[in-house]
């Protein structure tokens, strides 16, 4: 689209001030987001949003650049991680302030650095390899397990037990408490989304309250009996003679298993309804390792399952025309309007898992790139493939609608038939 092209009915823009008015709890947006990407790229795809208060990025060379440059951080400079905002009484957010308040996500170094050293030993690519065997049987197991001859939702039947039972295995951590860990992480998780409301904050609290309970006192269980899991190796590790403190422990086993099942669930979800969409045998897709990898990185550019990620200014940065921001503000950087930059991307609303222009930064860059990146890819890789091709037949069984949480960017259900 280019720059005289009329925008979307649901938002409007001034192109004097770059400006735009969007909310983006409007349906016509979050179910179809890349149209007024589309839109806003042929505006520059830069732009103050006053839904949410600071500029957006959403061009991928400026989302790439700006996710590695250490003038920004997640961690705010006056000490109030990003989920927080500023001013408001906190009292009612204790437990969750608390949890927050050591998670490598909203730090930066030194201390970012020590957590992630010592919990990145058991994400990397060779150790993540292990798993594939077993996360193709989990995957066979959950295809037995599907209803014959009947509609059914894919995402409680498959996407979901996957990546849950896969990082609960990994971490030691009883694999039937599945369903409760799910429930507490999506009332934590909640709390990022756009205008939450003293409800979501009251039921994100109590979450965090309860699921720190539970793992303090299965840490204290795997003091005293370590096994070979992930949780004891976080006990034992040491980076310089430092081990975890125990609320580094409990804040960094709460973002493993949040991070580890809930981007992944919204992944696996949007990339069945792409390929479907595409229509013929999609057994094509899977035919190699070499194409399955293609296809699951073409998944992760054409529909990601998070659309902002955001940073503070750690200093006074120009960093556009005309665009300056001081210590303390933050910037939105739309990952998911970035990986459909029609600068970066031939065709970039076209689904082509051959392109030659394959690149995404549906995981981030920088030091905050995704720990379970690799595991990510391994789950989609493996479950897809299995998938697909235990089921050549699978088809839709209504139209797919996306949930009221356009940051989040997930299905509300993915009604199928075998």
């Amino acid at each position: 689209m280019n720059a005289s092209t009329p925008p979307p009915a649901y938002l409007s823009f001034d192109a004097s001030t770059r400006r735009l008015r969007l909310d983006p709890r409007e349906p016509r947006f979050y179910q179809n987001p890349y149209e007024a990407y589309a839109w806003l790229h042929g505006q520059g795809s830069t732009f103050f949003w006053e839904a949410f208060g600071h500029w957006c990025f959403g061009g991928y060379e400026d989302v790439n650049r700006l996710l590695r440059d250490r003038r920004f951080g997640r961690q705010n400079p006056a000490g109030i991680p990003d989920s927080r905002g500023a001013g408001a009484d906190r009292s009612h957010l204790k437990s969750f302030d608390a949890i927050e308040a050591n998670s490598m996500l909203e730090l930066e170094p030194p201390v970012h650095t020590r957590l992630r050293t010592l919990v990145n030993r058991a994400f990397v690519s060779r150790q993540v390899e292990r798993l594939r065997p077993r996360v193709e049987a989990l995957s066979n197991e959950l295809v037995d397990g599907f209803p014959k001859d009947e509609v059914f939702d894919l995402l409680p039947a498959f996407a979901a037990p996957l990546p849950i039972t896969i990082i609960s295995e990994m971490l030691g951590v009883p694999v039937e408490m599945g369903p409760q860990l799910l429930d507490w992480s999506h009332e934590m998780v909640a709390m990022y989304t756009h205008g939450r409301t003293r409800e979501t904050e009251e039921r994100a609290n109590r979450a965090a309250r309860e699921f720190s309970d539970f793992l303090r006192g299965y840490i204290a269980e795997r003091k005293k009996s370590p096994g070979d899991d992930l949780l004891s190796l976080l006990i034992s590790a040491q980076e310089d003679g430092q081990k975890l403190s125990e609320d580094e422990l409990v804040s960094s086993t709460i973002l493993l298993l949040n991070a580890g099942h809930e981007a992944t669930v919204h992944q696996a979800g949007n990339a069945v309804r792409a390929i479907l969409a595409e229509g013929g045998d999609p057994g094509r897709f899977f035919a190699t390792a070499e194409t399955t990898a293609a296809t699951v990185e073409e998944c992760l550019r054409f529909d990601a399952p998070l659309h902002m990620f955001t940073r503070y200014a750690y200093e006074d940065i120009e960093i556009a025309p005309g665009v300056t921001v001081k210590p303390g503000e933050q910037i939105g950087l739309l990952l998911g309007m970035a990986n459909r930059d029609p600068a970066a991307f031939v065709e970039p609303d076209t689904f082509r898992p051959d392109r030659s222009d394959q690149k995404n930064v549906s995981f981030g860059a920088g030091i905050h790139f995704c720990i379970g990146a690799p595991l990510a890819r391994l789950e989609l890789q493996s479950a897809l493939k299995v998938l697909f091709s235990r089921l050549p037949e699978l088809s839709l069984a209504e139209e797919p609608h996306f949930r009221d949480s356009w940051h989040f960017h997930g299905l509300e259900r993915l009604m199928v038939t075998s």
